[in-house]
């Protein structure tokens, strides 16, 4: 039971999920509860904001308002998928209810561990392995001496493509790798992937993969012909010999962190928010302030989906939605130091729930430190010789999630200005296809002996609930735009202006690059008073390509906001993920094609912002077998937001603060250290 010291934003607690899954299986009786995903609910803004005023301002005794949690969960294995909403702090089911016919709930790791070791004991599958007759090949390692091949299986995701599916699929990926932990499967894939149902483990059939020009398969699983394999781990590449030269690099902070945390409150240089991690997101911010000023009342990514280009069966179905179908959250890393983070690092951990309704600790999911960015301002007084500099000092929130062969690094980075950057970095593993010899086509790239890389793009859509100065906001869009010509105003011709458009109804704001189109969010009844203009944020997103799929494809009718890359709603409790809330084999996108449609009025209101990161990767070779982190961000910052440079009160950069040495002192104590004395004599 939830005790009165949490806060309504603190994250779920293993005594929470205990008492949801208890409550629900005392309901359920004699049938077996199959739980997916067990987390915390948000309270109703409305209650939230009385809360968090009265927490801030004072006035009066602070609102009781009980925790909640939500329930997915199957009975007996078979569906429907039920959703259950569980009051914690009293321990009673406030509803319990079947969800529509054919709705799948998301992905649980333990299960896909489970499907994975029954398709590799299946009889149909055994029989196809044998077909290969890996007993009559090896390879002789330099290092490691013969190594036998075995099979790997890689579920995924079942995709869409019928609306007749109404039961959980798996789509089985087969490969092979060398007979050694650390071997790099990707390299070997093969030409066969099993289907299975997800609940029952029954075996449904069969998919040959096309691994030439064109559609073209070959029905039956042939004998392995060895080709050299591209691996990545140092005890498996051959003649591995590491780079040398490279010297010690320690972010030291001798005095302890700049940042404090309060519970789940966080305060640096005067940013202010609560964070709180859960199983589909990572983690979410709260009541986020900078300067004794409101900025947003929470910030996430919500939603990321992942559809590739080879459109030929059954690739044409590999669209992962990686927090609606796995959660963030659920695969996410435990972190380390002086690996993930640097510096003086703060973790926090994320609780999901086993399908038998036990809590599952994933430690240190979450890493928050400091870091130095470059210069922050300068300016050189030429007349007086004069300087002024300080350092840029930046707060980081980072988590990483491994889903299946993709790592991503989620990065909210907080300046001294008051600017957020949201950055993502992608890395890991390309999801790989077999491929015919000398085979080359334009939806794919060829890295490595008989395996390609298929082009692919990455949507993120990061959701911000703005506050600016208060609860009504109002989305605008700059164009900047050449004056007219030949007027007393613009006699010359060379001047150019702002032309502001106000976003009236939900909807979308198209890019625009070409006239630098700025899309800002102000609060219509603060005004700067210097500017005498109303107070604002811009997000400044470069232009990017959306989906590619056709607007008839199943892709873009599931992931309805890849179309544009910002989106403008009215609030509405429990609307928090764009493409809706049960992605796994969705037919239909029920989010932001839904809120988004053009009905709400959403000036000077509660407003949502909802921008969509993406990137369209087509490998390389140099991004295999592992690829270097592929960087994306945008950055969220004030726009005539303060009436001057709010970071003036940073201090002035000296020596006698950040201690930096010379490189030639720094060599000879290097020097001295090695020869094992720091003592010099004339003798």
């Amino acid at each position: 039971m939830a005790g009165p010291q949490l806060h309504i934003f603190d994250p779920i607690t293993d005594d929470e999920i205990k008492t949801t899954t208890s409550l629900l299986k005392d309901l359920g009786g004699d049938a077996k509860l199959h739980f997916i995903q067990v987390d915390r609910l948000d309270p109703p803004k409305k209650q939230a904001i009385e809360y968090l005023n009265i927490e801030r301002y004072g006035g009066s005794k602070l609102p009781y308002i009980p925790r909640r949690t939500y329930a997915y969960y199957y009975k007996n294995n078979k569906m429907p998928l039920y959703k259950a909403i569980v009051n914690v702090s009293e321990n009673h089911i406030i509803c319990n209810q079947a969800t529509p016919e054919g709705t799948v709930g998301p992905l649980l790791p333990d299960d896909m561990l489970d499907i994975e070791n029954v398709i590799l004991e299946h009889p149909v599958i055994k029989a196809e392995i044998a077909k290969l007759q890996l007993d009559k090949v090896f390879y002789n390692h330099k290092t490691l001496g013969k190594l036998n091949y075995v099979v790997v299986c890689e579920p995924w995701m079942y995709g869409t493509d019928s609306p007749n599916e109404k039961i959980p699929l798996i789509q089985a990926y087969m490969y092979m790798k060398l007979d050694h932990p650390e071997a790099n499967h990707y390299s070997i894939p093969l030409k066969f992937s099993p289907v299975f149902e997800y609940l029952s483990h029954k075996f449904v059939r069969i998919d040959y993969l096309p691994s030439g020009p064109d559609e073209v398969v070959i029905k039956d699983t042939l004998p392995y012909k060895p080709l050299k394999s591209v691996e990545y781990h140092p005890n498996v590449v051959e003649d591995y010999k590491p780079r040398e030269g490279l010297k010690p690099l320690i972010v030291s902070q001798p005095d302890g962190a700049s940042f404090n945390i309060d519970g789940n409150k966080i305060t640096w240089q005067d940013w202010e928010f609560r964070i709180s991690t859960n199983v589909r997101e990572g983690f979410a911010l709260y009541d986020v302030f900078f300067k004794g000023r409101s900025l947003f009342y929470r910030v996430a990514l919500n939603e990321m989906t992942v559809p590739y280009a080879d459109g030929r069966a059954p690739f044409h179905r590999k669209q992962a939605f990686d927090l609606g179908d796995c959660g963030f959250g659920n695969t996410a890393n435990s972190l380390a130091l002086g690996c993930h983070c640097l510096g003086v690092i703060k973790y926090l951990d994320t609780r999901r729930v086993d399908r038998e309704g036990n809590p599952v600790l994933i430690p240190s999911t979450i890493c928050m430190h400091e870091q130095d960015y470059g210069i922050l301002f300068l300016h050189q007084n030429y007349r007086t010789g004069s300087t002024v500099t300080t350092r840029r000092r930046e707060f980081v929130i980072q988590t990483i999630a491994t889903v299946a062969n993709y790592e991503y690094i989620v990065n909210l980075v907080f300046d001294q200005v008051g600017a957020i950057t949201v950055q993502v970095r992608a890395t890991g593993i390309l999801s790989t296809m077999p491929n015919d010899e000398n085979n080359v086509t334009n939806f794919g790239t060829i890295v490595g002996p008989g395996v390609t890389a298929a082009f692919h793009q990455h949507l993120l859509s990061f959701r911000f609930d703005t506050r600016l100065d208060g609860d009504k906001n109002t989305v605008v869009y700059d164009d900047y735009v050449p004056m007219e010509e030949n007027t007393p105003m613009n006699p010359y011709n060379v001047g150019y202006e702002a032309k502001r458009t106000f976003v009236e109804k939900s909807g979308y704001v198209d890019q625009s690059p070409f006239t630098n189109r700025t899309v800002k969010v102000i609060n219509e009844s603060s005004i700067n008073p210097t500017t005498l203009k109303p107070v604002a944020y811009k997000f400044e997103m470069p232009a990017r390509q959306m989906i590619l799929a056709s607007p008839n494809s199943y892709n873009v009718k599931r992931a309805h906001y890849g179309t544009k890359q910002f989106w403008v709603s009215k609030y509405q409790d429990d609307q928090l993920y764009a493409a809706g809330e049960f992605t796994n084999q969705s037919q239909t996108d029920t989010g932001l094609s839904k809120w988004c449609d053009g009905s709400d009025s959403v000036r000077n209101t509660d407003t949502v912002v909802w921008c969509t990161l993406a990137l369209t990767h087509p490998p390389s070779t140099e991004q295999f077998p592992l690829m270097a982190s592929d960087f994306l961000q945008f950055l969220v910052t004030p726009a005539s937001f303060f009436d001057k440079n709010p970071a003036l009160d940073i201090p002035l950069a000296n020596n006698e603060f950040n201690k930096s040495v010379y490189y030639e002192d720094a060599k000879a104590a290097a020097a001295a250290k090695k020869s094992g004395s720091c003592c010099k004599t004339n003798l």
